[in-house]
């Protein structure tokens, strides 16, 4: 059999420097210590900067390098796994749900995306309701949870005027409402600016946007659009909603791998 066209690519020069980098990561240095800058790598290994560069930036999206705010580019800690139950949700609280923690509900309009999928006009104001998820004392996803009014028909403004206090009673009547069902996709993108300040990135860092569509008897109740740290987190699926990857046993697999 010949030899593909594909069997003949050369392998480009930032990816051997990944691997070459990624032995350093496990031999010189240590979690969350900081790497030295760009010019003293570079030269260190011998390669461009564009090239050094590119293989920096595949290890963060590995998740074996941070970049930190006002710290520069350290050694990342093994992913934490993060459960992302397909079970009914607990919107009042507790069980599986208790690690989301409410910020705010504003009263605005959706993006076009979200509003297609609610069946609801561009112009029509839905609550939005904002989250943040902990994982082992870190904001590992920050969320938008977009309500059409008429999910939550019985939520009073005199109740919860505003804040973290409206978000809790919005999520009170979701789970007064009851749910059918969900379906979800996970896809790469780029962290916002505001999703970015809450998770301690940096805007543009990789990041995992989990969609999750809620139904209820009468459609589409609400949508999540949930930002997760892929540098961070490694997300895990499954009806229990408790499968867990801890510190300890991902080092064990990264050693034995």
């Amino acid at each position: 059999m010949g030899t593909t066209q594909l069997e003949s690519v050369q392998e480009p020069k930032y990816w051997h420097l990944k691997t070459v980098l990624s032995e350093a990561l496990d031999s010189d240095f240590a979690v969350g210590e900081v790497l030295p800058n760009e010019r003293d790598l570079a030269a260190r290994f011998g390669v461009a900067r564009a090239t050094l560069r590119q293989a920096l930036e595949q290890l963060e999206l590995e998740g074996r390098l941070q970049r930190r705010r006002g710290v520069g580019t350290t050694v990342a800690p093994p992913r934490v796994g993060v459960a992302v139950s397909t079970a009914q949700q607990d919107w009042a609280g507790g069980g599986t749900d208790e690690a989301w923690q409410p910020v705010e509900c504003t009263t605005a309009t959706a993006p076009a995306s979200v509003c297609a999928v609610l069946d609801v006009d561009a112009e029509e104001a839905v609550h939005v309701v904002r989250r943040i998820r902990v994982s082992h004392g870190q904001a590992v996803a920050a969320e938008l949870l977009y309500v059409p009014k008429s999910s939550v028909p019985e939520l009073s403004a005199i109740d919860a005027p505003s804040g973290s206090a409206r978000a809790r009673s919005v999520l009170r009547e979701l789970h007064r409402l009851g749910l059918d069902g969900q379906d979800r996709s996970v896809e790469l993108g780029s962290a916002r600016a505001d999703d970015a300040k809450e998770l301690d990135r940096l805007p543009g860092a990789p990041v995992l946007v989990v969609t999750t569509r809620y139904f209820a008897a009468s459609g589409t109740a609400a949508v999540s659009v949930a930002t997760y740290r892929a540098d961070t987190c490694r997300l895990t699926f499954g009806d229990s909603g408790d499968l867990e990857i801890s510190h300890e046993s991902q080092e064990q697999q990264r050693q034995a791998s």
